[in-house]
């Protein structure tokens, strides 16, 4: 059986956890729904739970956050811990491993897999080596043994496009990638082949950041698979709408500016495009990066051509949100959209995100 993100009749979604059956056919964490049903067309997908989810982790987090402050979160459910300042307290790196695998597995009910190593790249790598509730101990020592005859997919951040440039040039595992020649990787990986390696070499050096500590993302984006396929204009637009409002709404929380907008569309047939514009202010505004990807998609995507699946996203960051104003500028009407957004995120704030609908959206 497999914890699937939708209903089995959905065609979008993904696989967020499986289990030891499920492993067998290879089926992978983050896998689309439609490529794991093609490994196992018997597959039993169970819906989640991501409240649950949520406050299961933030009880492990607090468990994690009495042994040491330097606790970063790497995702949902994974955390880095630097407990070197702690070991006079707690023991060694193991013995702080193993306390931590017994109380989350008496105080909260689950199993976790932990490693331990000497940085950050290897200690996530060794909560994979062994599953479940084990402790994995990759040290300077046997690093070279356990983790360079592993394929190359199996390195941190080696993506599928990345593993297959990889392969092509005779990096078949992590100890070829360590011992490649460095220009070589730089010339047909840039500066991702430098850093891949590095990692592979058991020299990643940065920190594990303290509990509360937040960096400025680079990029936000959201997309959405549809039920069915877009052909309508009052239905794609409806999409665009509801994607750039998720978009926005996620700058303004963290009170930063975009300059450039993008849009990813795929097709019936799985192709997709990437297309973006850079804008002439930065801005956080609903309106205007829903206008902008529409007009993206509209000079890029004949019209009646059906739409699987839309993503609006943006870049070029910033917390200084200062706009060049020219005497060509409706500074009333961005006076305005800046109020309504001001008020749409007051009401959700205070009685949830469903609250305020664009009349677009309601019945799509």
């Amino acid at each position: 059986m497999d914890l699937g993100f939708l209903p089995e009749d959905r065609r979008h979604g993904i696989i967020l956890a499986k289990n030891e059956l499920a492993k067998a056919y290879h089926i992978q964490t983050a896998e689309t729904i439609y490529s794991a049903k093609k490994k196992c067309p018997d597959l039993l997908l169970v819906p989640a739970h991501h409240e649950k989810y949520t406050a299961v982790c933030e009880r492990i987090n607090a468990i994690y956050e009495s042994y040491t402050d330097l606790v970063e979160r790497f995702s949902i459910d994974e955390s880095f811990l630097d407990v070197t300042g702690s070991r006079h307290l707690f023991g060694s790196g193991r013995e702080i491993a193993d306390e931590l695998r017994r109380r989350i597995r008496e105080e909260i009910g689950v199993t976790v897999s932990v490693g331990v190593s000497f940085n950050k790249t290897f200690a996530k790598m060794g909560s994979d080596y062994k599953k479940p509730d084990a402790t994995t101990v990759i040290s300077r020592e046997n690093y070279r043994d356990l983790l360079w005859p592993l394929p190359i997919e199996e390195l941190l951040f080696v993506g599928r496009s990345g593993a297959a440039v990889l392969r092509e040039h005779g990096i078949l595992t992590i100890g070829d990638l360590a011992m490649a020649d460095p220009k070589s990787l730089s010339f047909f990986l840039g500066k991702t082949g430098v850093q891949l390696q590095k990692s592979a070499r058991g020299e990643d050096l940065s920190p594990v950041l303290p509990v509360g500590h937040e960096e400025q993302p680079k990029s936000i984006s959201h997309n959405v698979t549809f039920d069915h396929d877009l052909v309508d204009p009052a239905e794609v637009m409806a999409g665009l709408t509801l994607i750039s409002d998720q978009v926005a709404t996620r700058l303004r929380r963290k009170k930063l500016y975009a300059s450039v907008v993008q849009i990813q569309v795929k097709d019936v047939s799985l192709k997709v495009i990437n297309r973006q514009k850079a804008l002439e202010d930065y801005t956080c505004s609903t309106r205007l990066i829903r206008d902008t990807a529409m007009e993206l998609l509209q000079e890029n995507w004949p019209a009646g051509k059906p739409i699987r699946m839309l993503s609006v996203g943006v870049s070029g960051l910033s917390m200084d949100g200062a706009q060049q104003l020219n005497m060509f500028s409706d500074t009333a009407a961005m006076e305005r959209s800046r109020r309504l957004d001001d008020a749409v995120d007051s009401i959700r704030s205070k009685f949830g995100k469903e609250a305020v609908r664009f009349g677009r959206n309601l019945g799509k």
